[in-house]
């Protein structure tokens, strides 16, 4: 088990989440979490979120009922990083779609 105290939070006091489904490897949403959003995740096992816009924490699924259940989180090498695993109840995104990534493409590349 990893300590968090060797995680390296950005200057606001967030790390970058990347969400991602832990049976497709989809990846669902990029979030940021602090300290206690941390915490909590990791005590009710589901994601919870710091919301840069509302300045306030967002426990995902709280008002919607599409929570997302830690199956595993991890840091990357340089510990200023998460990848959390999942499996959700519903839609990940706000606008209703499976992934926040669902829109069009800004690159796609033409090779197969």
């Amino acid at each position: 088990m990893m300590d968090l105290d060797t995680l390296k939070f950005d200057d606001r006091g967030l790390i970058p989440a990347i969400v991602q489904d832990a049976d497709t490897g989809k990846v669902l949403t990029l979030a940021y979490m602090n300290r206690e959003s941390l915490k909590i995740s990791l005590e009710k096992k589901l994601t919870c979120f710091w919301s840069r816009s509302r300045q306030e924490l967002w426990l995902k699924g709280e008002t919607s009922g599409n929570y997302q259940h830690i199956v595993e989180l991890r840091a990357d090498c340089d510990k200023d990083a998460l990848l959390v695993r999942v499996r959700k109840d519903g839609p990940a995104c706000h606008l209703g779609t499976d992934s926040c990534f669902d829109g069009n493409p800004i690159y796609e590349s033409e090779e197969d």
